[in-house]
């Protein structure tokens, strides 16, 4: 046996779920909802280092660098998931947030076998990314010790790049590894070694936090107003008008016309409705406001242009 895995909290028997294969449905339910109750306080007891992170992350967004999620299994799912949303989420470029599982893409559908041992691999992605001082890159792996994470962080912190840790275990490898290393310590978990339950969840809240408030510092929302959003269906569509609305307190059909008059853009259509500006104008507004909108709205009511 693996000293170090046998050492892990997340490997650990759970003493409270011992006997969940005679509970009864409900109580099997039960169980796995109080344990997953737990997760929010780990998450919480890292939140100097999640803050660390995203200053990290977005000072790189700010020098038109990525943020890279590389993971294994789960963690690998995980990141892949929060980088896909943040194109339809904050309306931005495709390869600003890119996620990497051991396997490739086939790895997100079905196992494959032991591709999260082959160090050679990570180091070859990063690589083949170019990545460089520019970006931050992210290792997710619930043990710390995935060696096709531990190899790919490794090299991109040679690259220059702000390197981050994101497992589930105090002291891990990967912790040696990077400069911030975010470690909620959730504990066992409800079924001995299936890190896709706490680990996952407390993995999927700190990616949300980072993506999100890296997002925030960017300007892509307006007080609570996800106003950056990409219009590309009939609910988002529905989403971007509404959104103007609340921000305005504009009429339905007027918030339609104006997302119109703006290409589908919501904070530029609020921008022009707050404003009084025409598109173009709003836009070159939005440039010099380094895209915050309260900035933009705040500089055009100094100038005499507001509503």
């Amino acid at each position: 046996m693996d000293d170090y895995l046998a050492g892990l909290s997340t490997e650990g028997i759970n003493e409270e779920t011992r006997r969940i294969d005679t509970c009864s449905t409900e109580e099997m339910v039960r169980l796995i909802n109080q344990q997953d109750a737990r997760v929010a306080a780990a998450v919480a007891k890292e939140t100097d280092k999640i803050a660390a992170a995203v200053d990290l992350i977005y000072e790189r967004f700010r020098a038109g660098g990525r943020l890279i999620y590389l993971g294994a299994g789960t963690s690998g799912r995980l990141g892949v998931l929060d980088a896909s949303e943040c194109v339809p989420t904050f309306g931005v470029d495709p390869d600003m947030v890119q996620g990497y599982i051991a396997g490739g893409d086939t790895a997100l559908r079905h196992p494959v076998e032991g591709c999260e041992d082959r160090e050679e691999d990570g180091i070859r992605l990063v690589e083949e990314l170019k990545v460089g001082p520019k970006d931050a890159v992210v290792g997710i792996t619930a043990s710390g010790s995935a060696p096709y994470v531990l190899a790919a962080v490794r090299r991109a912190g040679e690259l220059g790049a702000a390197v981050i840790g994101l497992c589930t275990n105090a002291n891990s490898k990967l912790e040696r590894v990077c400069q911030v290393c975010i470690a909620p310590q959730v504990g066992p978990e409800v079924i001995s070694g299936s890190t896709r339950m706490k680990s996952g969840t407390a993995q999927k809240m700190v990616l949300n936090m980072l993506t999100t408030c890296s997002m925030i510092k960017l300007g892509k929302v307006y007080g609570n107003l996800m106003v950056d959003l990409k219009v590309s269906n009939r609910k988002l569509e529905d989403r971007a008008k509404r959104l103007i609305v609340h921000a305005t307190g504009t009429d339905p059909d007027t918030a339609a016309e104006y997302l119109t008059r703006a290409d589908g853009h919501a904070k530029l259509a609020i921008l022009m409705l707050e404003s009084g500006l025409d598109r173009e104008e709003a836009k070159a507004l939005l440039t010099r406001c380094e895209d915050h909108l309260g900035r933009a709205i705040c500089q055009a009511r100094e100038e005499g242009g507001g509503a």
